[in-house]
């Protein structure tokens, strides 16, 4: 079975090329997806976010608000560098325990889809890692059409990983500067070409 990592940075279209991956056939993963897991009450990202940034990270019902984190990390480094290192791991091991029951299920291809692939260093995980990359200015009206604020979407962007040194790492890159229907032969192009 090929393990591939999937990521991207904000709005670069990693989710849509997770979608066209699924369509053809591989068995997908969001990492983000495994991360809401965690915050639920009593998971151990949860119990991360109350040591390290106290009872504002809640809300009303108790629960983890992810927004709030969003906003205090993307401003700090270092208490996002702090939640990361409590975080990466869990999550490596969860995407490691996926790609196994994948293989198990007899899945030619498993995706994981993690925009923190890279930072976490979880490319050792996988067999090929896709980066997904767009120009920064589609990527932030991306971002803004889905009512995202633009201000917020550059620190994002700015504490994400270098497109340029994400790619010397990726085993391959899509450049998603076109439309859909030219990210969707991009995209079964390179499929082809990982099943033979």
């Amino acid at each position: 079975m090929l393990r591939v990592g999937l990521t991207g940075g904000l709005a670069s279209g990693k989710s849509t090329v997770a979608a066209l991956l699924a369509a053809l056939g591989a068995q997908v993963f969001d990492a983000d997806e495994i991360v809401s897991g965690l915050y639920a009450p009593g998971g151990p990202g949860e119990a991360a976010a109350r040591e390290l940034f106290g009872i504002d990270v809640l809300d009303p019902k108790g629960a983890v608000d992810r927004a709030r984190i969003a906003r205090i990390v993307f401003q700090d480094p270092a208490k996002r560098h702090a939640l990361e290192a409590r975080i990466h791991p869990i999550v490596g091991a969860e995407i490691e325990r996926r790609f196994a029951r994948a293989e198990e299920e007899g899945a030619r291809v498993a995706v994981a889809e993690a925009s923190q692939l890279l930072e976490a260093g979880a490319e050792r995980r996988c067999d090929r890692v896709l980066l997904v990359v767009a120009p920064e200015a589609e990527r932030l009206r991306r971002w803004s059409e889905k009512g995202g604020d633009p201000e917020d979407g550059r620190r994002r962007i700015a504490a994400q990983i270098d497109p340029e040194k994400a790619r010397i790492r990726a085993t391959d890159v899509i450049v998603n500067d076109g439309s859909l229907a030219d990210l969707a032969r991009k995209v079964f192009e390179l499929y082809s070409s990982w099943i033979g």
